[in-house]
């Protein structure tokens, strides 16, 4: 972090009108700064944001190779005792997201859109009730939208991803010893979509290291799977399709893309704004075959694309059937006509912070370890016997999510289905960003996480 602290410390004196207090803080500063460099970490900048309630957010942007994007932003979200200084906790949590949406979007988006109150968000609110939140943004969250050269991506892969959570680990390992927490406190490793991909590899490489060198005492993955189970054999070969298709896309010298092609959150992105800016247009993105007898407005295809995900991804199959971001209640041709969870501001807001590259690599491997093929990600995932919570949502990946649980050598396991219909209606049910943005997150998925943190 070299001069970072200082930074902060000087922030902190002008803040504080005792010289003592100020000369003690500067004293531990340089002992923050001396850990962080002898951990081999290197933060080129640090930045504090002060939030309601006496929560605060850190980040800090760390390189993790020599290529012009090989950095990961980290995040903190604590309660303060006061500013600079986070109160301690026994509990945290480093957050791992998924595709399209960094940290902030995915797990602090009162930060990011206007349509939520300040406490609707998951990392707030584990921030509130005394967890200290941590997290990151994966490389490709980085890459500006004017970016026409992938190249690099070449190299980027899970174990790249495997890696760069160990760092951001690391860095609140030092961070939280040095501010008086550490030691016998607990991290727990949750992951959302892909981000549990990604925590499952994790484990599985970390279950190889000594004890003493372990840093995930509990994982919380969330609506993903990583094998399907044998009463999934349909799943497993939609798996193997998609596998094959972005395979062969690589192997025609593709580097960035995702399940929705090339840029994949710039449709997405553009989706949000079009029902924001122009919510009674036509939409001019929407595709032939909808069944409707008029071409749908901006915001009917906003809802269109958040209740009927699968629909984007055609000609490839989605994850599970039925497979959507957000539920919601259909009109008389079967198609979405307005949410059912989430309110629709929010979900326009949320569409727009979509980031509009992702390295191509991590998408064909989790595809290939979902189709049943050999990855080098869960080859000792018997010796992963931490806690586990599986959050899934109803109607996104669900209980197909709930036998990859089953692989890991965890006997203490506890799994949560969110939902609201029966499994045959799927298609209208809770959805894989409703766990996040919808009106009664808090009470249905995020208050029991919590009480499985304080249990464990």
């Amino acid at each position: 972090m070299r001069r970072t602290w200082v930074v902060m410390v000087a922030l902190f004196v002008m803040l504080s009108a005792n010289s003592g207090e100020a000369r003690e803080v500067s004293l531990q500063a340089e002992q923050w700064t001396r850990a962080v460099v002898a951990a081999g970490l290197t933060a080129s900048s640090t930045t504090r944001e002060a939030l309601g309630g006496g929560l605060a957010h850190y980040t800090w942007k760390v390189r993790v190779g020599t290529g012009k994007y090989d950095a990961i932003t980290v995040h903190r979200v604590v309660r303060e005792a006061r500013p600079w200084l986070p109160a301690r906790s026994s509990r945290a949590v480093f957050m791992v997201h998924g595709d399209l949406w960094g940290f902030a979007p995915a797990f602090l988006t009162n930060t990011c859109v206007s349509t939520m109150p300040e406490d609707r968000s998951l990392a707030a609110f584990l921030a509130s009730q005394d967890v200290d939140v941590w997290g990151l943004d994966l490389r490709w969250v980085g890459v500006p939208e004017s970016e026409t050269d992938f190249s690099y991506m070449a190299d980027w892969s899970l174990q790249t991803h495997v890696k760069d959570v160990g760092t951001g680990l690391a860095l609140a390992d030092v961070v939280r010893r040095l501010s008086g927490n550490g030691g016998g406190d607990r991290m727990f490793l949750l992951g959302w979509s892909r981000g549990a991909t990604i925590g499952y590899a994790y484990l599985d490489a970390e279950s190889q290291r000594p004890r003493g060198l372990r840093r995930v005492d509990g994982f919380v993955p969330m609506d993903m799977v990583l094998r399907f189970g044998p009463d999934a054999t349909e799943q497993r070969q939609w798996a193997c399709d998609r596998y094959e298709a972005l395979q062969a896309a690589r192997d025609e010298g593709r580097t960035e893309g995702g399940l929705l092609g090339p840029a994949p959150g710039t449709p997405v992105k553009l989706i949000g704004q079009l029902a924001t800016q122009a919510p009674n247009s036509p939409s001019p993105l929407a595709p032939t075959g909808l069944a409707a007898p008029t071409r749908p407005t901006n915001r009917q295809f906003a809802v269109i694309a958040a209740g009927k995900t699968a629909a984007l991804f055609v000609p490839l199959q989605p994850l599970t059937p039925g497979y959507h971001l957000a539920g919601s209640v259909p009109d008389a041709a079967g198609l979405p006509t307005r949410t059912a969870f989430t309110p629709e501001p929010t979900l326009f807001d949320y569409l727009q912070l979509a980031v509009p590259y992702q390295s191509l690599n991590e998408v064909v491997e989790t595809e290939k370890q979902l189709c049943g093929l050999d990855v080098p990600y869960d080859d000792h995932l018997q010796d992963v016997k931490v806690p586990v919570l599986y959050v899934g949502a109803a109607g996104g990946v669900g209980r197909y999510g709930e036998y990859s649980t089953r692989l890991l050598g965890s006997t203490d396991v506890t799994r949560i289905i969110v939902r609201s219909r029966p499994e045959s209606e799927r298609a209208l049910d809770f959805g894989h960003a409703d766990l996040f943005l919808a009106r009664d997150a808090r009470v249905r998925v995020w208050q029991p996480i919590l009480q499985w943190l304080r249990a464990h």
